[in-house]
């Protein structure tokens, strides 16, 4: 209630927001607060649809206040923070606000007037460093087909080049490196799973995918630095937390690594040119990858494109979206059968039931609601409606339909079902402790 307007000029210099991304010192506080303990409640209801709308009030707000303080300072881009959709204009904005996609925006007025009279082609990058994504990638599967659903069109950017250097956000490690075979096996694997959510084609809102290994794997290093290093600044690059946070952990960074955002911005850049793309959509995590791109474009082209970022998805016990006790929930049945991947959506918690209807379903908003108002042992209603369309959409109608039947057989019934997951055990190889 004391703090001033007057006293933010220093508060952001000194927490160090006057850099992009000026915004993920705070996204990682508010992270971290707790879930409340809804059984010592009292005279309060809280629960986790509460506790998130409450951590997006005051996110919204602190963006607002910190992006209004930068922009005074500094100039540059500027940031728009998640935004009441009545006050867009384009099917494509309100809907990824109505169902809860919009986390930054660099310019959300200039990208809503675009989108509202053109068709907008937008991408986002995926590296191939598995035969498959897994579900932590599936909001941004879903942000491209709800692109193509408002009549823009999709591109998916496959990693071919940037996978042989390892994108080093959130990492304390280099990756492995991958042969060139490999790599290439990996991009024909994931495009299977592009094929079921999106339509690919030659129309103009048709989905389109291209390897950045066809441009990055031409550019000579002289040329690259006197067309692309001239732009960046170590002391900029430095400020990044793909590289500060390994560096205050006095984890190594490789300087291959420390290429990677040098060459994600130049990919924007390129596809802005050959391609015409205006948007670049990611994870918050990408935030500074994505204003280094709008930036590069700027400078070298005098071009206006857009960045927009998701929040950083999680359950509403904190836990990392995709990742069980069994591992990585993927996306391709030959990684994670039908069967599991439709028990992963039906052991949803019931606080992001709603939340996960709307970012992983196609299910009508009204529906959602009343779906997700059932209380009691009614909710599993709406799991159930939750794990169908989900494993309807990855792996197709007949495997939805045959999982939820094992599940019943099993769990209802007391037998198994066709669907059901087994493992064969010889018995040379079950022992006096088994």
């Amino acid at each position: 209630k004391s703090f001033e307007a007057s006293s933010l000029p220093k508060l952001v210099a000194t927490l160090g927001f006057a850099r992009p991304p000026q915004f993920q010192f705070v996204d990682r506080r508010l992270d971290m607060v707790p879930n409340p303990d809804t059984t010592n409640a009292g005279p309060f209801n809280f629960d986790g649809k509460f506790v998130n709308d409450f951590r997006r009030c005051v996110r919204v707000t602190l963006h607002r206040m910190l992006g209004q303080a930068r922009n005074s300072m500094l100039g540059g881009p500027e940031i728009h923070p998640e935004t009441d959709m009545s006050q867009y204009k384009s099917d494509l904005l309100r809907l990824l606000d109505s169902r809860g996609y919009i986390h930054q925006l660099t310019d959300a007025e200039g990208l809503d007037a675009l989108a509202a009279k053109q068709v907008v082609p937008a991408y986002i990058g995926f590296d191939a460093t598995a035969p498959s994504l897994h579900v932590g990638s599936l909001v941004q599967i879903m942000m491209l087909r709800r692109l193509q659903q408002t009549g823009h069109k999709p591109v998916v950017l496959m990693g071919g080049g940037t996978t042989r250097i390892g994108d080093p956000t959130g990492r304390d490690e280099s990756r492995k490196m991958l042969s060139d075979e490999a790599i290439e096996a990996n991009i024909a694997s994931i495009k299977t799973i592009f094929d079921r959510f999106l339509k690919f084609g030659d129309g103009p809102t048709d989905a389109v995918m291209v390897n950045n290994h066809d441009w990055l794997g031409k550019l000579g290093y002289i040329e690259m630095l006197q067309k692309v290093g001239t732009h960046f600044t170590i002391n900029r690059m430095l400020s990044f937390d793909s590289v500060k946070l390994r560096l205050d952990r006095e984890q190594p960074m490789t300087f291959l690594e420390f290429n990677y955002m040098i060459l994600q911005g130049y990919d924007f850049r390129h596809l802005a040119q050959e391609m015409g793309v205006r948007l670049q959509m990611g994870g918050s995590d990408q935030w500074g990858n994505i204003v280094n791109g709008i930036e590069l474009s700027r400078r070298m082209d005098a071009m206006e494109v857009y960045g927009l970022t998701t929040p950083l998805l999680a359950t509403a016990d904190g836990a990392k979206m995709g990742k069980t006790a069994k591992g990585a929930v993927w996306l391709n049945q030959d990684q994670r059968p039908a069967y599991d991947y439709w028990q992963f959506w039906r052991n949803t918690q019931d606080a992001d039931v709603g939340r996960f209807l709307r970012l992983f379903t196609d299910i009508d908003l009204a529906e959602i609601g009343r779906l997700e108002s059932l209380q009691g042992s009614e909710i599993n209603e709406a799991k159930k409606v939750l794990a169908d369309a989900a494993t309807t959409m990855a792996h197709g109608s007949e495997a939805a339909a045959a999982a939820a039947e094992t599940a019943r057989k099993t769990f209802e019934e007391g037998s198994g079902g066709d669907a059901l997951p087994t493992i064969m055990v010889t018995e040379s190889e079950i022992t006096l402790v088994d």
